[in-house]
């Protein structure tokens, strides 16, 4: 439930996630480099079929979000990355609404841009083991965050949601786990083959 439909959030909580996310995109566009354009747009692309299959669980349904593996590679541009998925996501396929566009993309966005920030410049010091276990780690936490920010603007719009909160956000365990693991294999291959996509041009010869 990352994506929240219409007419389920309060106004203050809408006006408050869009104040937030036009900050971010603006943000991200700021930061983007026309040189990053194509890897920007192949992780957007990515997020937008990724977040497309919906797989059941309890009374909630969960999606691949890429938000910690887009936060490494993309910093503030994830930001404009994932609200082109989601604006395309609600208008195309009606997934999500309108209204909460602001929302979900700090949902989905902020966590792994935080994470991704905090944990780069360990990655220039790491082994290629460790390179794979902070992946993994921001990838499991932003899904996480994810979680905690979906709960948050819930409980924030009504007390009506709060006693179902804790399953739904239980239900986002499952996919942390997937996440982080294919995270971090993706983090340990790139960091191998192709270090400047994680903008650690200089990483093989730190570690040496």
């Amino acid at each position: 439930m990352a994506h929240i439909p219409d007419g389920v959030l309060s106004a203050p909580v809408l006006i408050g996630g869009a104040v937030a996310a036009a900050a971010g995109v603006a943000l991200g566009l700021r930061a983007l480099d026309e040189r990053d354009l194509p890897k920007t747009a192949i992780l957007s692309s990515a997020f937008f079929v990724g977040s497309l299959v919906s797989v059941p669980i309890g009374p909630s349904s969960v999606h691949l979000l890429l938000g910690g593996l887009m936060g490494l590679v993309l910093g503030a541009a994830t930001f404009p990355a994932v609200f082109v998925g989601l604006l395309l996501q609600a208008t195309m396929f009606g997934f999500g609404g309108l209204t909460t566009l602001g929302v979900d993309t700090v949902n989905m966005a902020l966590p792994g841009v935080v994470l991704g920030f905090a944990a780069r410049p360990l990655l220039a010091r790491a082994s290629p083991a460790g390179r794979a276990a902070i992946g993994a780690l921001v990838a499991g936490l932003s899904v996480v965050a994810t979680a905690g920010g979906v709960a948050l603007a819930l409980a924030l719009s009504s007390s009506d949601y709060v006693p179902s909160l804790a399953v739904v956000t239980a239900t986002y365990l499952p996919l942390a786990l997937v996440e982080a693991v294919a995270t971090g294999f993706v983090v340990a291959h790139l960091s191998r083959v192709k270090p400047e996509v994680l903008a650690l041009p200089d990483v093989e010869e730190a570690i040496a």
